[in-house]
């Protein structure tokens, strides 16, 4: 749907979402697809990068090709059933995908969609032979939307191999396996190719319609449905290239779904199996954009000269954090950190997360009641 027919080039993104175990009708499905779909916001997308289409591009890769890597990488591809607690008792709220990458001992770790897990009491497996086991989870992360999962080692027949996306080219088969609409549709491969690569789509984390993150996403016309999250999207060699996770939620459009590359999901899957968490560093102060402040506010109440207008204010600043260490107050406004340019809070957090480590020392350039000044924080894990 569009947010605003006049506004054509504005779309709004989705995560593909659970499908709700009762299918009762598919008219059904999909008013719950548009319930339970990425909490997304309206956000023009980088498309830098070239665009590729199915009838673009002369595939001829033989069929034998694909059946074997669907055959080849099937088994290690299973369902997720969310299970909460209400008032009448537990039931299952909905079902995803997920991925058996590792066997270790007598435990398999299983990759998936943090919103496929979101909010569970219990989490079970269900296995490509139907059968279903216990999952524990290890850990889950909102910002890239990634969750880890445990299971006994005993079940798994098969696990994945886990590609590098740095190998993945514009116009390349793409195979997209899981569970469409639910278990009933198991198992189900859609083909197509890779579209686009180096995409950032915007993530709202807290539901207030502002973006938190920017996931870096590939984009791909294979079939992403409601369910498919957390399944594999996988290429000719059975390897798995992308974790399903999103698709663009507009009845005009067709074919633009996105999944999280493996180069950027493999870290975050390492953090979430051994410390249950993404450890990033950390500063301790509430954040707001200066672009979402009245200028006669910015002028008049914080002082900035006329020509500042980007950075982050500081709303709040944590007892005992590097923030309060460093000396940062209330009502600051960041503009670069160690050079670089602060023009959202976004931006900051890029740079926080991926230029950054844990006892890194940066160095924050700062207007206070209107006057320049450069502070040193020393970041640690939260």
């Amino acid at each position: 749907m569009l947010d605003d027919d006049k506004n054509v080039s504005r779309k709004q993104y989705k995560r593909s979402g659970m499908a709700f175990s009762v299918l009762g009708a598919i008219i059904a499905v999909f008013i719950v697809t548009t319930v339970f779909q990425w909490k997304g916001i309206s956000i023009e997308v980088n498309t830098e990068e070239p665009t590729a289409q199915a009838d673009e591009v002369n595939i001829g890769q033989n069929e034998e090709d694909v059946t074997q890597a669907v055959n080849e990488v099937s088994p290690a591809v299973v369902g997720i059933s969310n299970i909460q607690s209400s008032a009448q008792g537990t039931q299952q709220a909905g079902t995803g995908s997920g991925v058996i990458y590792k066997e270790e001992g007598d435990q398999a770790f299983v990759v998936t969609n943090h919103h496929v897990i979101e909010n569970a009491s219990a989490l079970e497996v269900i296995l490509s032979d139907g059968s279903k086991v216990e999952a524990e989870l290890k850990g889950s992360d909102p910002l890239t939307d990634l969750a880890v999962l445990q299971i006994d080692s005993e079940h798994v027949e098969k696990v994945a191999d886990l590609g590098n996306a740095d190998d993945v080219e514009i116009g390349q088969t793409a195979i997209a396996i899981g569970n469409p609409l639910g278990m009933e549709f198991a198992g189900s491969a859609t083909k197509g190719i890779i579209s686009g690569l180096n995409r950032n789509i915007p993530v709202d984390i807290n539901g207030d319609d502002q973006a938190d993150w920017q996931t870096e996403v590939i984009q791909t016309d294979a079939a992403i449905n409601p369910g498919n999250s957390g399944g594999a999207l996988i290429n000719l060699q059975g390897e798995v290239i992308g974790i399903n996770s999103m698709k663009i939620a507009q009845a005009e459009v067709e074919g633009i779904g996105f999944s999280i590359p493996m180069d950027a999901a493999k870290p975050v899957i390492e953090d979430l199996e051994t410390n249950g968490e993404v450890q990033r560093p950390y500063m301790g102060v509430s954040l707001q954009d200066v672009s979402q402040i009245p200028n006669p506010v910015l002028e008049s109440e914080l002082g900035l000269p006329t020509d500042i207008t980007h950075g982050v204010l500081v709303q709040g600043v944590e007892q005992d954090s590097p923030a309060q260490e460093a000396g940062l107050e209330r009502y600051d406004v960041i503009t670069a950190i160690d050079g670089n340019k602060v023009d959202s809070l976004i931006r900051l957090r890029q740079y926080l997360y991926s230029q950054a480590q844990n006892g890194d020392t940066v160095e924050l350039e700062v207007y206070r009641d209107g006057t320049p000044t450069t502070v040193q924080l020393t970041l640690t894990s939260q």
